[in-house]
């Protein structure tokens, strides 16, 4: 029997529209549910794309009282009462900040304050922003004999547009702006029956919430770890026919496509304490299109996370396992300056593990590791993407067949092809080369592995073979084959049925190449 047609909200990200067109839908709403009754002022912070401005819908429409929407959800059976509130929702995600973003900011923040004017009023002596949403709080309250709610959704988005060193002055304005505007927020906690704040940058007091200290940051909290973003558990069961139709177009068993699935798009932690979650746009995309691709990275990764990366002196791999404390994710939204938090926040590295207080962090998965290494090709290799991709094809066949000698021609000819000022003499900079490389074609790679009593400086696996570099930049290929020897960097890799192919290579300082290798298998 055909299976019915099923509607997938790519681009809806508003509540009512979503249940009116009977999309598709992941049920948060007990999460939701369980968030209103035990919090009253609150932020989250996700990644872009993850379902927060869906998230602040749903509940606006909640707290509107609009039950017919949540007919077959667990919000129907959880509430009883469904009193109406009146609700301020202000979201900045879709607008543009040019300029020194004034003019954009001043302009929606008008825009809703004076819709909001319209059915309650106006205080001539209200001048600010901020002076007169205070008012209108005030003044819904008194005339509704309810208190009010207020959604603010991505109200990082205008400072995220100035990030960068040279846009202190317009990060400062800005910043200026949005203070004023929620500086009423905490003197009427007594009109306000719930007050909630979605970002990607979380919160810091020394930020725009300066006057907004008394906020519960949920982000980390293992309650709400899967309050955005798909569980594995809802992808089998609620998603359940829409992985076997996939399966079908792409030739795979249900197996086989769980597994591909998992592999591209899971991977998320955002608590200490966190079910595996899905990235949710791309799982969306993925199964309305029955095709398998980077749909997430495609939107595009910002152009300052790659300068941050650069100027932090820390090489791509070095990205995987990092370690830090909790307090190193808390930081001021327009000081932008530490990589590894911004990272986390923007979602190209998540939670991989925790013990005693510390948290282990790494890329989720292959879907954001393949796109953000494939950003770095510009500004680490000096190759455009479409130039970089195709000698990264012609090196992929010759590994995947075993033909060493071919790769490495290919690989020199790739290395040779890089400006003069994206190299360096030394063998980090060969590492940094072979990681993206390597990367890119698919291949697990690592860079530095430990042995019992050495390094080896590359590691590739694919699935016909192993692959050992060694790398010497003051000293011949047959140096480095002997200390692969010497080190026995395969020890770990007899039990493989792969065949182990060690390789020593020369990169040559003065003329920044790969000049000699010898190979042993």
């Amino acid at each position: 029997m055909e299976q019915p047609v099923r509607f997938f909200p790519i681009g809806i990200q508003d509540f009512e529209e979503l249940r009116n067109r009977n999309s598709v839908y992941v049920d948060k709403t007990d999460l939701l549910y369980h968030l209103v009754q035990s919090s009253a002022t609150c932020f989250l912070s996700r990644p872009r794309r993850f379902g927060k401005s869906l998230m602040v819908s749903t509940l606006r429409a909640y707290f509107e009282g609009k039950k017919h929407l949540f007919e077959g959800l667990a919000m129907e059976k959880l509430e009883k009462d469904w009193t109406t509130h009146e609700v301020f929702h202000i979201s900045f995600a879709d607008s543009k900040y040019p300029g020194d973003g004034v003019e954009s900011l001043s302009q929606i923040l008008s825009l809703h304050v004076s819709e909001w004017e319209k059915k309650y009023g106006r205080n001539e002596k209200e001048t600010t922003f901020g002076g007169r949403f205070g008012g209108l709080i005030q003044r819904a309250y008194e005339q509704t004999k309810q208190q009010v709610v207020v959604l603010i959704d991505e109200y990082d988005s205008p400072i995220l547009s100035a990030i960068g060193a040279d846009k202190e002055t317009k990060r400062t304005k800005l910043r200026d702006i949005l203070r004023d505007f929620f500086s009423p927020l905490k003197n009427r906690g007594q009109y306000i029956r719930f007050l909630f704040f979605t970002g990607i940058t979380k919160f810091s007091q020394l930020s725009v919430f300066s006057e907004l200290n008394h906020l519960d940051n949920i982000s980390m909290l293992p309650r709400y770890g899967a309050i955005c973003g798909i569980t594995e558990t809802e992808l089998l069961t609620q998603l359940k026919p829409d992985i076997a139709a996939l399966a079908e177009e792409n030739d795979e068993t249900y197996d086989e496509a769980c597994a591909h699935l998992k592999q591209m798009y899971d991977g998320y932690h955002f608590a200490r304490k966190s079910e595996d979650i899905y990235n949710p746009y791309s799982i969306i995309n993925v199964l309305k299109n029955k095709e398998y691709g980077y749909y997430w990275y495609s939107t595009g990764t910002p152009t300052f996370l790659v300068e941050l990366l650069k100027n932090s002196h820390i090489v791509p791999q070095e990205l995987e396992g990092y370690k830090a404390l909790a307090s190193s994710f808390d930081r001021a939204v327009e000081t932008l300056t530490e990589l590894f938090p911004v990272l986390y926040q923007s979602g190209y590295l998540t939670i991989k593990a925790y013990n005693q207080g510390i948290y282990t962090l790494g890329y989720p998965n292959d879907e954001v590791r393949f796109g953000f290494i494939n950003s770095l090709l510009p500004s680490y290799l000096g190759y455009t993407q479409s130039e970089g991709n195709e000698g990264i094809i012609a090196i992929k066949e010759s590994l995947d067949t075993g033909d060493v000698e071919t790769c490495m021609k290919r690989m020199r000819a790739f290395v040779a092809g890089i400006p003069y000022e994206a190299k360096s003499d030394n063998e980090s900079r060969a590492e940094v080369i072979f990681y993206i490389l390597f990367t890119l074609l698919g291949q697990l790679v690592q860079t530095q592995v430990p042995t019992s009593i050495g390094r080896a400086d590359v590691v590739v696996k694919n699935r016909n073979y192993i692959y050992v570099f060694e790398i010497k930049v003051h000293g011949t290929a047959s140096d480095a084959l002997e200390q692969i020897e010497r080190q026995r960097y395969t020890a770990a890799y007899e039990a493989d049925p792969r065949p182990v192919v060690r390789i020593g290579v020369q990169y040559d300082a003065p003329t920044r190449t790969i000049t000699e290798w010898r190979v042993e298998r």
